[in-house]
């Protein structure tokens, strides 16, 4: 027998290097814990002021939707009084003149402002775009397309302020169930 020490063998691992080796991939799977945790509330926090700042920039963008909800009544009376004189005709022109005058420039101030008038004849029945007051049998239109309009709709930046006041068309047999 050799009194000469023995050295380990290169692929041996000693109980104290074992330990070390799980104790350092214990920390590394906690160290990317932290960091995944760390990228997620980062990207939350990043979602969060997104949504902040796009919830602040529509209060801007709809803050004058309640005086445009009651400027649209009036528009609709400028509609009956151009209307009215028409059908008046005579000496009414002038007056058709000054009104149909008014309610142009009234319109561009509001068209600066984001609102747009649209109208639905025509188009099928979109009920957050139409508002149906009416059916009327027909065997020209399809049914669920709007035959006639009351009021035409109005949108600020898109969205639905006041819907168009239609009438819907419905089928002949439709109407005799």
């Amino acid at each position: 027998m050799s009194d000469a020490p023995r050295e380990p063998a290169d692929d041996a691992v000693t109980p104290g290097e074992a330990r070390s080796n799980a104790r350092i991939e214990d920390l590394e799977r906690q160290l990317a814990e932290q960091k995944d945790r760390m990228l997620r509330a980062m990207a939350e926090a990043d979602n969060v002021r997104r949504r902040a700042q796009r919830d602040a920039e529509d209060r801007v963008r709809y803050a004058n939707e309640s005086l445009v909800r009651e400027l649209i009544p009036i528009l609709d009376n400028f509609d009956r009084a151009i209307a009215s004189a028409r059908a008046a005709g005579g000496g009414a022109e002038s007056v058709m003149a000054g009104v149909e005058l008014i309610q142009r420039e009234l319109l561009r101030v509001l068209e600066r402002a984001g609102v747009s008038r649209y109208s639905a004849v025509g188009q099928p029945f979109d009920p957050t775009r139409h508002e149906a007051i009416a059916r009327v049998v027909s065997v020209d239109a399809a049914p669920d397309t709007v035959v006639s309009e009351t009021a035409p709709g109005y949108a600020l930046h898109g969205r639905v302020v006041r819907p168009a006041m239609v009438a819907v068309a419905a089928a002949p047999d439709e109407d005799a169930a």
